[in-house]
């Protein structure tokens, strides 16, 4: 979920003022924003988030403001069939379900907001039921009415701290997903080269196993380096990472997979490395190479979600 983090954020800093909540709990067709996507309201009119990248924030807003005042939850239906949708501006042939509920005991308790960040940083899921009817949410899974699951950050474990490290950590922070760069020559990994940036320094097979990678954990190799490569692709397999891919050639790739085989990886295993590492674009340079990663991750890490 895209926007969780800044939501989170901004729960805390408006901590004590009156807020509203809207989520996105139905969509068909080609809606804007998914299922479960947030946009926090304060009582001054300040938001963060979005539920439709745009399309009926206005009329939301509007909605939020009865509900901050004392109005009950409300859910909103928009779609090209109802003309008021052409008014908020949602043409664009799918329909969404936004229910805008108080944040309140009686509705979205600021409690769910720390025990949503909580989760996060201790990467567990969670999830939180709501009643439609009632507006009212609480921790946990339900048959009835709206569930919400709120999955760990989405990781990017980077071996080989190369110039194409540089240019997808740049990206990776751009689609949230949190980036750590390991590797230990030391002349490589320096914080000048990759600022505000998680570093390590240990052996990859220790760094990834240390770090548990999960299904919305990508394992991606740059060094070209088999002493440092292998253990970390070895150490990804070994667990349910979502995305393992090793940049190279076809020609590096068949003998990285000889190499890995004959260190007892087993031809499932193998099959799940994406190498050359993401999809074929004709890159060109660092930034173009590690564009081309970052889309062969997220196709991945999506499919896996």
């Amino acid at each position: 979920m895209a926007d969780i983090d800044d939501i989170l954020a901004k729960a805390r800093e408006w901590q004590g003022a009156r807020m509203a909540v809207a989520t996105v709990v139905s969509t068909w067709g080609s809606a804007p924003r998914p299922r479960g996507s947030h946009m926090l309201v304060h009582e001054d009119g300040r938001f963060a988030g979005s539920v439709s990248g745009g399309c009926v924030e206005g009329d939301i807003l509007a909605s939020a403001a009865e509900v901050i005042g004392g109005a009950p939850a409300v859910l909103k239906r928009y779609g090209v069939s109802d003309p008021a949708a052409w008014e908020v501006g949602l043409p664009c042939g799918g329909e969404i379900e936004v229910l805008v509920q108080p944040v309140s005991a009686g509705g979205f308790a600021p409690a769910l907001f720390e025990s949503i960040a909580d989760a996060r940083r201790d990467g567990h899921a969670l999830a939180v039921a709501t009643d439609l009817a009632s507006g009212q949410s609480a921790l946990g899974e339900s048959a009835d009415g709206f569930v919400n699951r709120y999955r760990p950050p989405r990781r990017l474990l980077i071996i080989g701290a190369v110039q194409i490290a540089q240019s997808l950590v740049a990206l990776a922070r751009a689609l949230e997903v949190r980036p750590v760069v390991i590797d230990p020559r030391g002349r490589f990994l320096t914080a000048e080269r990759f600022p505000d940036t998680d570093l390590d320094d240990r052996w990859p097979d220790d760094a990834v196993a240390a770090r548990r990678p999960d299904a919305g954990t990508a394992v991606i190799t740059l060094s070209h380096d088999p002493k440092i490569d292998d253990p970390a692709l070895i150490a990804a397999l070994a667990a349910p990472t979502g995305y393992v891919a090793a940049l190279g050639s076809r020609r590096s790739h068949a003998a990285r997979l000889e190499r890995l085989a004959a260190a007892g990886v087993d031809p499932a295993a193998l099959a799940r490395i994406d190498g050359p590492a993401g999809i074929s674009i004709g890159a060109l340079g660092p930034a173009e190479i590690a564009l081309s990663i970052a889309a062969g991750m997220v196709a991945a890490l999506n499919d896996r979600g």
